[in-house]
């Protein structure tokens, strides 16, 4: 028989030892400048849209917001303006844009990351970063000067045979008259589109591109290990761990697209009517207004345009802030598939 010595009972006081981190003065000069940076871009915003809404508020109060929001003329002198078309023609624009841009980044982006040898990667990575640095003029030059010439025969083609869709309907086309009317399918929506969609792919394929690179080896390993093709490896593992790129970027561009000014003012004819037909002549955007009115306007006309510049402030704002959030919530590799 074992006996077991007893010991006095007592209470024993635990504490936690406090820990500090000690920086050292590089990184608090990082960190320094850093928050710093974030500060004076979040105080740059903040102004821009304080500058906005004080500049803006004469011609809302005169109008009342409801009717600001839902009036397609724009007649400042008579009081009779909103932004019911401009804005429109703005999201037609832009989600015409990214139609066209998604496919192009998406399969850049893979063939960079996943296909593409070491030298053709560099040099195609290069080429993406100098179309980013393309001024915009040029891109509106190039679709009023060269695409819009061109790409007139294609319009007419979907008019022709997807005209029963509304969006592809143009009034007044004939498609049994052998002699078209080409300026019924110039300066349109979706000629401004392709050029903007054209300009935001530099943007989307370099976040696509950096989110694909960043797919863990094991996974890729393993998934080859299992007998896995390339497109197997790419299906489950890099397209899941890069969905918060491809959604960030799309976003992104979208914020881009909204916002755009020359290349639109360069191509479209503006009207003031909601013009939902895409390939029909005449179409607008916010930005283009803005650049097309500034020049003439007194000051309740300012005000009208800074009101149509609030607008589309807030709206390229809750774009952006909806990329980051989802591009913060993107993880590093939770998501993808066996």
């Amino acid at each position: 028989m074992t006996l077991l010595p007893e010991y006095p009972a007592q209470e024993i006081a635990v504490k936690a030892r406090t820990l500090r981190q000690v920086r050292e003065p590089a990184d608090r000069r990082f960190r320094g400048i850093t928050r710093g940076g974030g500060v004076i871009v979040l105080t740059v915003m903040v102004l821009v849209g304080f500058f906005l809404t004080s500049n803006a508020i004469q011609a809302i109060g005169s109008r009342g917001l409801v009717e600001f929001i839902t009036t397609q003329e724009w007649a400042p002198e008579t009081n009779n303006f909103g932004i019911a078309a401009v804005l429109t023609g703005t999201v037609l624009v832009a989600i015409v844009a990214l139609i066209v841009s998604l496919p192009l980044s998406l399969g850049t982006a893979l063939f960079i990351t996943e296909i593409a040898p070491a030298g053709l990667k560099r040099t195609l990575t290069s080429i993406i970063d100098l179309m980013a640095a393309v001024p915009s003029v040029v891109y509106g030059l190039w679709g009023l000067a060269f695409l819009q010439v061109n790409i007139v025969g294609f319009s007419q083609w979907l008019s022709t045979w997807f005209g029963w869709i509304p969006i592809f309907r143009v009034d007044g086309a004939d498609p049994a008259n052998p002699l078209p009317n080409d300026a019924l399918y110039t300066s349109s929506t979706f000629i401004a589109g392709l050029v903007v969609g054209l300009m935001i792919v530099p943007i989307q394929t370099s976040m696509m591109t950096e989110s694909f690179s960043r797919a863990p080896i094991g996974e890729r390993e393993g998934a080859y290990a299992l007998g896995a093709t390339r497109w197997g490896v790419i299906r489950s593992v890099v397209l899941p761990f890069g969905r918060g790129g491809i959604i960030g970027g799309t976003m992104l561009g979208l914020g881009r697209a909204l916002g755009e000014t020359i290349a639109i003012y360069l191509i479209i004819s503006p009207i003031f009517q909601i013009n939902f037909h895409i390939l029909q002549n005449g179409s607008n955007s916010v930005a283009a207004l803005i650049a097309l009115r500034y020049a003439e306007s007194n000051q309740f006309t300012m005000s009208a345009l800074m009101a149509a510049g609030l607008t589309l402030f807030i709206l390229t704002m809750l774009v952006n802030f909806t990329a980051s959030a989802i591009i913060a919530k993107s993880r590093s590799g939770a998501e993808s598939e066996g």
